[in-house]
């Protein structure tokens, strides 16, 4: 069949689908760039350039982390309305906006002074997130209308664009940390950005399935009163927790197991990984349903996860780190093809919502829960190995997550320990300069005067713990995909008691309901 045949497979609806498809690719890569660049190497630069603690620091990547999922969730309720052109304008404008606020930073430090800085950094964080938010609603219902009898496969080489981002950034930070401005490090992002507003530029955008079908929007609020949608949001909401809660903690992870150079190479061999086989998912659908590409998925990430927390060597990490990424590589994507697939009506909005959903899931449960896990096994490792050690190095505060708490160890002494006080030192140095007065790095300081008087006897059981940490916080996350899966098998069986899995338009989506 050739592509101008509704019922051909390589069917578009628009002349110009594969620019479109091409430039949404540009915008998820962009937030993958920006993602990986500022977390492996921009923010200890901006430790030393402006004299910020790790607790300053953590404020200024929530600018980027908050909302997200909100964003998504707000521009696809308006994109049936507004149209997916001029929010990918404003998507644009957001993000070259960022990256203008951003490295306006050195300025408004040698005019302001750091608090401004604080917030000219903490602004333009923000302003990136409202452009990927933004571009997330857009991208996913244009791509699912553009390319309407092959979603999957679209929908995941749409989303090949994050672990492209993810490999770019992470070699960027690999091999410019230390030999170029972190000004430099974090324009990398601008250059898919220009390139995704070239290629919108004067493009004529189709409407949603559910716009041009005259579906009313109370039609598309309906849609949420489907059992099968709600059980997929449930289900979504785990992707989240496992695909980018864990992404978020990887490379540290795995740099605690092995060390910290191996773990960012690591992590780009597995987003490599990704990249590769989602251009692979037509033809395994075409072979088994999207959802038994998820059960598949799901097995292979329990598996994965599991064995890396017990791996010792780089071999054996790398195995279960092909494994993990395996099973990872088509959540995300193949679950908004899922969703828009039998639920057509919904358009925009319900895969934003599915979108949003994994986002703050991933924000609010995964990076957290992940973390307290860590915090959890860790401290009890160290108090079994050594109280000394533990009282030392305990976190002034207990940890919480959900219902459970812990009192954790406290990141930043034990990084102190990691590097002997060189840190901490330099940014003593620092306040000593700017003759500013900082309570929590004198008190770090006044510790450590105490703490490095026994940190021979220390270090090797603080690794102990961390690393038993970083190994339960896998095994454990391993059960979100086992459950996932039994999930999966759920669904498999109910669309095999109706007849099996068909993906719908929504001229028959009534008669099949």
């Amino acid at each position: 069949m050739n592509s101008s045949d509704p019922n051909s497979p390589n069917y578009a609806a628009a002349p110009n689908a594969q620019r479109l498809l091409w430039a949404g690719f540009m915008a998820i890569l962009a937030a993958g760039v920006g993602f990986s660049v500022r977390g492996a190497s921009v923010l200890e630069e901006w430790s030393k350039a402006f004299g910020f603690t790790q607790t300053e620091l953590g404020g200024i990547t929530g600018g980027g982390l908050f909302g997200f999922g909100v964003i998504i969730i707000l521009s696809s309720l308006i994109a049936e309305k507004v149209g997916y052109g001029k929010l990918m304008g404003f998507a644009f404008l957001t993000h070259f906006l960022s990256a203008v606020i951003t490295l306006a930073a050195p300025a408004v430090f040698a005019a302001a002074g750091k608090d401004a800085t604080f917030w000219c950094l903490y602004i333009g964080m923000f302003m990136f997130a409202i452009g990927n938010g933004v571009c997330e609603a857009v991208v996913n219902p244009l791509v699912a209308t553009l390319f309407p009898n092959n979603k999957t496969h679209y929908l995941n080489i749409l989303h090949a664009g994050w672990p492209a981002g993810l490999i770019l950034g992470g070699v960027a930070a690999i091999f410019m940390a230390g030999n170029f401005s972190w000004q430099v490090q974090i324009s990398i992002f601008l250059i898919p950005v220009v390139l995704y507003g070239l290629m919108i530029l004067g493009q004529k955008m189709p409407e949603t399935e559910a716009n041009a079908s005259g579906v009313s929007f109370g039609e598309i609020l309906l849609q949420f009163a489907s059992p099968i949608l709600l059980f997929l949001l449930i289900i979504h909401a785990m992707v989240g927790y496992v695909e980018l809660g864990t992404d978020s903690w990887i490379p540290r992870i795995t740099g605690s197991i092995l060390d910290e150079t191996t773990g960012r190479w690591l992590f780009v061999y597995t987003s490599a990984l990704m990249f590769a086989l989602r251009f692979m998912a037509g033809p395994i659908v075409h072979r088994i349903s999207p959802l038994g590409l998820l059960l598949a998925s799901a097995i292979l990430a329990t598996i994965g996860l599991f064995t890396l927390g017990g791996v010792g060597t780089t071999f054996a990490a790398l195995l279960a780190l092909t494994v993990y990424g395996l099973g990872k590589t088509f959540f995300w994507p193949t679950m908004l093809a899922v969703v828009s697939e039998r639920f057509p009506k919904g358009g925009a909005v319900t895969l934003g919502v599915v979108g949003g959903v994994g986002m703050l899931s991933a924000g609010l449960l995964g990076g957290p829960g992940i973390g307290f896990k860590q915090d959890k096994y860790a401290s009890e490792k160290l108090q079994e190995l050594s109280p000394e050690a533990y009282d030392r190095y305990k976190a002034d505060n207990e940890n919480r997550f959900l219902t459970f708490k812990t009192n954790g160890l406290d990141g930043t002494k034990v990084s102190t320990l990691g590097d002997e006080g060189e840190k901490l030192s330099g940014e003593m140095a620092i306040l000593s300069e700017t003759g500013r007065s900082d309570a929590n790095l004198e008190g770090l300081n006044t510790w450590w005067s105490d703490a490095k008087t026994h940190a021979a006897e220390d270090a090797d059981p603080v690794d102990q713990a961390t690393l038993h940490g970083s190994r339960m916080a896998l095994k454990l996350t391993a059960i979100v995909p086992a459950i996932m899966a039994v999930c999966y098998l759920i669904l498999i069986v109910y669309f095999k008691s109706i007849g099996g899995y068909k993906p719908l338009t929504i001229e028959s989506e009534g008669k099949e309901a």
